[in-house]
């Protein structure tokens, strides 16, 4: 009887559930703006679509072709808390997508990736690690040598890659790609496993593209008590950080997403003391990743800061409100190395915080830089996205219109709202 029960259950699986894991459910997803969204970034918690622990998701359309989606474990308790994918979804229209629980882990092409390698001694190969903490006299001027491949880590999509000085400088680089595939886990290292600066030549899936100096590059942050601009760390000239203890940990690696976690604890500027947090995210199909930021010791006269280099900017950023919702800041100019390259590099900010923009000074330890100011309270998550078009990952980034376009577009499909709803078995959850 019990076998075929098991039987009854297969036969008449698209009709009814068995068990909780074995329910299809169904996702609608509908666009509440007039603007075509394309590979619309879509979040979805587990709690809302079921308490089973160990429910691996299949997402198909409405012809049955899958829809690649990971999962993530947010938390780190073991267990995946959200299930993100991307889809296009008409203007005003909407898409509703069957949810079926698979066995198998599907190996999706891989469209972002993180880097992270260290070695610790000077004759010690680069091993890849997961995360690292660094300490206030661990600086490579004090130790005698770069102990991490890069500078720090790298992250990428299949569009365009970034990367972090974790070295003490806490700048934002950019490695421009002429390739859709992953770079090859060999850059910043020689065959021997030793740190090598081999990514500022052209290779074949690009190369090291944006001066940063003494900037915090593209997407980087400060702080700003007043008029007093704070460089959150130090430059490489420097033995002794201003921050006690950096932490740095890769969240999630996945095919369509990956996650960094930056924590600076009790970072001195000046005479008061701050902690901050840093939570770069990219995702594929666009020439940007998103940077989350927390604060704890605010005071009544802070102003976040988010750099944009300017070494090799000629006129000023334009900026271009988007819906209320998004301002975007932008340069375009030949802004790569020996001014090569064609390079418009942007960010977009939340509007409701954005109080303009000034210039970091043109001596000190934070030079060379537009600075967005951002209201900022204590405890309380900001995000913003940062932008890099070099034309030879498009040609069209040659064109300054043609970079606006396409920030411009990237922060309306940012804007746009997508309501979630959620059924199975009678029941309806609904999220945005």
């Amino acid at each position: 009887m019990k076998y075929l029960f098991f039987l009854g259950c297969i036969a008449f699986f698209a009709l009814s559930s068995c068990s909780q894991r074995e329910e299809i459910k169904t996702i609608t997803l509908k666009n509440t703006d007039s603007v075509d969204l394309r590979q619309k970034a879509i979040v979805v918690k587990r709690s809302d679509l079921t308490n089973d622990k160990k429910f691996v998701p299949l997402l198909l359309d409405a012809k049955g072709d899958t829809i690649p989606s990971q999962v993530d474990d947010t938390t780190g308790d073991g267990a995946w808390d959200e299930l993100f994918f991307l889809i296009d979804i008409p203007a005003l229209g909407e898409v509703v997508l069957t949810v079926q629980h698979t066995d198998n882990n599907i190996a999706y092409e891989q469209k972002t990736a993180v880097r992270f390698g260290k070695r610790d001694g000077l004759a010690d190969p680069v091993q890849p690690r997961l995360g690292d903490t660094l300490y206030a006299d661990q600086l490579p001027l004090s130790i005698g040598y770069q102990p991490y491949q890069t500078d720090g880590p790298s992250w990428e999509n299949d569009k365009v890659g970034f990367r972090h000085y974790l070295d003490g400088r806490n700048s934002k680089d950019v490695f421009g790609k002429k390739v859709s595939y992953m770079s090859p886990s060999d850059v910043g290292i020689n065959a021997q496993g030793a740190v090598e600066d081999n990514y500022h030549v052209m290779l074949d899936w690009g190369r090291d593209i944006m001066p940063v100096g003494n900037s915090v590059g593209i997407g980087g942050i400060a702080l700003a008590n007043g008029d007093t601009m704070y460089r959150i760390g130090v430059t490489a000239l420097d033995a002794v950080n201003n921050v006690d203890t950096t932490i740095f940990r890769i969240v999630q690696e996945g095919p369509l997403r990956s996650s960094m976690d930056f924590q600076y604890r009790n970072w001195e500027a000046g005479d008061r003391y701050y902690s901050l947090t840093e939570q770069p995210v990219i995702w594929a199909g666009m020439y940007g990743y998103q940077n989350t930021v927390r604060a704890k010791g605010v005071q009544e006269r802070d102003t976040l800061l988010v750099g944009l280099v300017n070494i090799f900017s000629s006129q000023p950023p334009k900026e271009i409100i988007i819906d209320n919702q998004w301002v975007v800041l932008y340069t375009h100019d030949r802004q790569s190395y020996n001014q090569e390259w064609w390079l418009g590099l942007g960010l977009i900010l939340p509007y409701d915080r954005y109080k303009g923009y000034t210039e970091a000074p043109k001596t000190g330890s934070l030079v060379d830089s537009y600075m967005a100011k951002l209201s900022i309270t204590d405890n309380v998550l900001v995000s913003y996205y940062a932008v890099a078009g070099w034309e030879l990952s498009d040609e069209g980034f040659r064109d300054r219109d043609y970079f606006e376009n396409y920030i411009v577009d990237l922060a309306k499909q940012l804007a746009a709202k997508v309501v979630v709803e959620i059924s199975a078995a009678n029941e309806l959850k609904v999220g945005s």
